[in-house]
């Protein structure tokens, strides 16, 4: 590396240790109301129909796709 490099890295370092770091504030409570058997069972559902029912038919006709027609 060559000075002026070494030294440009030197003062953007140097930069960025000086900037306020801003903390998230998260702060959580109990729920309300408990979540029932059926509440659960469609959250469960729900995931399953939106997120690995479709990759689930990609990878079940993944050589129909390999394939170009």
């Amino acid at each position: 590396m060559s000075l002026s490099t070494a030294q440009l890295l030197r003062s953007l370092t140097g930069l960025t240790r000086r900037l306020p770091v801003q903390r998230a504030q998260i702060h959580s409570k109990p729920p309300r109301e408990e979540l029932g058997t059926m509440d659960v069972a469609v959250g469960l559902t729900s995931c399953f129909l939106c997120i690995l029912l479709p990759s689930g038919w990609v990878l079940s006709h993944l050589e129909s796709y390999k394939n170009r027609e």
